[in-house]
């Protein structure tokens, strides 16, 4: 049996961060993973799922620009770019990590049984703490004769090396909508295959239409309020959806959800339920295991399944370990290096699709399902000529939103806590957006009152003017909407 500080389950972006901030603090770290260190990310991890879109976007900007015509993509070149990773193994190696390879579960109380790929098995013994960064895996739906299918997830999406003529996406949220944007940019015709009645329900509904509005334009097929009854493959992928339309498609993508990757972890061993979630508080520890040993970081514990989030949560858990085993007491106050509350408070997440959506804290619908009382204030900072015209004054456009060029709708949203007059949370929808996002994260978690926000000056021309327009909407709404979506 080997012997060491701390035992990490799991080489993707949470673990890494763990075992570095571990191994930092001078503890011997050993990190074990099945497959290569990085990992397959978050449900939307930024070196997949995000890697096809981000390059196709900056290309629709400029094609969309008056007298700039760039040409057709290099589908080529974008596929043979995107997810690139190097040098994940020798990072960990310089931070004095002890990287393992093979299947790692729990055989009982900071017991880790590792088996290598041609079945050799080491036991690892945990001093102080085994952190569980294991992650999720795509979740897929019970169809008969799935495997026939071979459906891409979001990780033979990251991978294609060709364009399929015709794909069919089944899923309406963040997931399937960057990788419908992206496919239909790079020369599929996609079809959405959508069970809710619209895409994107966990954003703000005027979010979710824009983007709605932007894939119709851009020729991508949408069946709302539809399931996907029956599938075959034979020279193509058959799809017989629940109304009984039939659809033909070269590929089938299926981005319904995640699961947790807790199966065979042994949790059993330790008085837990395999197969689910794996809860965690806010110092990430896994509640109910006697002496605050088993740590559960990242996507596993379904907090936020982002993978900036799970980064996050591995430098909080990180510092707790370490603390713990230099028997420091623990600061559990709000924001403290101890506790984890940005995951539920302040989570900011970017979807690439076109118009970029950015967005942060609750949305309206939240906001009215937790009966929270909110002022709403909306800004169409459009530079659409005819909606300008109608409905806007010069003094109203953001001056930075003008180089997208004509027709494109840009769109913010804040919510304010009417009591104290600070930001509960914004979303923004447009080219250009996603530069917006971390001042509202900053206004946010720092309970910025408005009486301070307004003394933020925006520099002119540029986006971040939104903010202005939004403080004077405010200040100009005599009767304040409150409580709604």
């Amino acid at each position: 049996m080997r012997i060491c500080d701390v035992v990490v389950i799991g080489a993707g972006p949470a673990g890494e961060n763990v075992a570095a901030r571990t191994a930092a603090a001078g503890l011997s770290t050993v990190i074990v993973a099945a497959e290569p260190a990085g990992g397959e990310g978050s449900s939307r991890p930024c070196e997949s799922g995000e890697a096809l879109p981000r390059p196709v976007l900056p290309h629709a900007e400029a094609r969309g620009r008056p007298g700039i015509d760039p040409g057709p993509p290099d589908v080529a070149a974008l596929l043979r770019h995107r997810g690139r990773r190097s040098g994940r193994r020798q990072g960990l190696e310089r931070a004095g990590v002890t990287l393992i390879r093979g299947h790692g579960r729990l055989s009982g109380p900071r017991i880790v049984e590792v088996t290598s790929a041609d079945g050799a098995r080491l036991r690892l013994a945990a001093r102080h703490a085994v952190a569980v960064c294991t992650g999720t895996r795509a979740a897929l739906p019970a169809l008969p004769g799935l495997a026939g299918l071979r459906p891409w997830t979001s990780r033979e999406a990251a991978g294609a090396t060709r364009v399929p003529p015709r794909l069919a996406i089944v899923g309406g949220g963040g997931v399937a909508v960057e990788l419908a944007t992206a496919w239909q940019a790079l020369g599929s015709q996609v079809t959405l295959v959508v069970k809710e009645p619209g895409l994107l329900p966990r954003m703000e509904r005027f979010a979710a239409d824009l983007v709605t509005d932007a894939l119709r334009a851009s020729g991508v097929e949408l069946r709302f309020g539809t399931t996907l009854a029956a599938a075959t493959r034979a020279t193509d992928v058959r799809l017989v959806l629940s109304g009984g339309e039939v659809l033909h498609a070269d590929e089938l993508l299926l981005a319904t959800g995640r699961a947790p990757r807790t199966d065979d972890l042994g949790l059993e061993t330790v008085g837990l339920r395999p197969g689910g979630w794996l809860p965690s508080d806010d110092t990430y520890t896994v509640p109910g295991v006697t002496g605050d040993w088993l740590y559960a970081v990242g996507d596993v514990n379904q907090r936020a399944l982002l993978t900036h989030q799970g980064t996050y949560q591995a430098r909080i858990a990180g510092t707790v370990i370490a603390d713990r085993a230099r028997d420091h007491p623990l600061d559990r106050s709000p924001w403290s290096r101890h506790t984890g509350t940005a995951d539920h408070v302040a989570v900011p997440q970017v979807l690439f699709a076109d118009p970029v959506v950015a967005s942060v804290g609750l949305t309206a619908a939240e906001a009215a399902r937790l009966g929270r009382e909110v002022d709403i204030v909306d800004h169409d900072h459009a530079h659409d000529h005819a909606h300008d015209h109608a409905h806007a004054h010069d003094h109203d456009l953001v001056a930075g939103a003008q180089r997208h060029g004509p027709g494109r709708r840009c769109h913010a949203r804040i919510l304010l806590d009417p009591a104290c007059g600070t930001l509960l949370g914004a979303t923004f929808a447009g080219r250009g957006v996603a530069g917006l996002l971390q001042s509202a994260t900053f206004a946010i978690i720092g309970e910025i009152p408005l009486n301070r926000l307004r003394h933020a000056v925006p520099a002119c021309p540029a986006l971040s003017e939104v903010w202005l327009r939004l403080l004077e909407t405010h200040r100009d709404t005599a009767v304040p909407v409150r409580g709604g979506p």
